[in-house]
């Protein structure tokens, strides 16, 4: 596979369990979790939603972190690849052997 289209496999990859859950797991730090519940639910739909990457943002084009600003609070999301199904390495480019860990915290806690 291209480099090219490797690097848009795993921006799709991250999109989908940012969308969706599928294909991860998502992790919330203290400082997030202590947040409100509807402030949770509208932060993680603008985290779902985010699109506007960018050559700044996003340097290599694979959707794997941002940060936005939800109110008073600066808001940072990544997602981290973890070995999955017992293999040694994960390829992020390859869901069968990666888990995907989607963090939302706050931008203090990073």
């Amino acid at each position: 596979m291209a480099e090219a289209e490797r690097r848009a496999e795993i921006a799709r990859l991250n999109d989908v369990v940012r969308f969706s859950g599928k294909g991860g797991r998502l992790f919330m730090t203290s400082g997030f979790d202590a947040l409100s519940a509807i402030e949770k639910l509208l932060i993680l739909t603008e985290v779902r939603c985010f699109d506007a990457f960018t050559p700044d943002n996003d340097p290599h084009g694979e959707h794997d972190c941002a940060a936005l600003t939800f109110g008073e609070h600066r808001i940072i999301w990544k997602i981290d690849y973890l070995p999955a199904n017992g293999f040694e390495e994960a390829d992020p480019a390859d869901p069968e052997t990666v888990l995907r860990v989607l963090t939302v915290m706050l931008a203090e806690e990073y």
